[in-house]
């Protein structure tokens, strides 16, 4: 879940990185793009391709009904647990 930074919240600190808070936000912001903009390549993903749960996956030489794969099972950023939709 995003937690929104409040107007006028500071996101940088004395040193000018980012704070824990403006980090956390943008991170959790990056891993929802991720997971809805699919993965492309050619063949399965299971076994071969990394990804965290929810993630999907568009064989582009899959035929209509065999082309999307979600990372359903198993660990987040491990090559196993695709299943074809």
């Amino acid at each position: 879940m995003i937690v929104p930074l409040e107007e006028y919240e500071q996101v940088l600190d004395e040193n000018g990185r980012l704070t824990l808070r403006a980090s956390s936000f943008f991170e959790e912001l990056i891993r929802i793009t991720n997971l809805n903009t699919p993965i492309q390549g050619t063949g399965s993903p299971e076994g071969v391709v990394k990804a965290n749960i929810g993630q999907r996956y568009l064989d582009t030489t899959g035929i209509a009904s065999n082309a999307l794969y979600i990372k359903q099972t198993g660990d987040n950023d491990t090559d196993t647990g695709w299943i074809l939709t």
